[in-house]
């Protein structure tokens, strides 16, 4: 019994792992686990997003100062709008 906790255990944290991060609704520390995504780019993604409303493809994350292609490439298959 303790084998299979263990087992559902992983896998529930594979699926969350594997999940993307929906930028539009996602929290400062959800942005925060993005590789290359720290604080201070996180509180950018989540201030651009109050002022400007939700992004409309995941590359307008390269419209957050400080977001460019460089940060982008890691994370784009991360990251999603809907």
């Amino acid at each position: 019994m303790k084998r299979f906790v263990l087992l559902l255990a992983a896998l529930l944290f594979s699926a969350f792992a594997l999940a993307a991060v929906n930028i539009n609704t996602a929290t400062k520390e959800e942005l925060d686990a993005l590789p290359g995504i720290g604080p201070v780019k996180a509180q950018a993604i989540v201030d651009y997003r109050t002022k400007n409303g939700p992004f409309k493809s995941p590359e307008d994350i390269m419209k957050v100062p400080g977001i460019k292609e460089g940060t982008f490439g890691p994370i784009k298959d991360k990251i999603s709008v809907t």
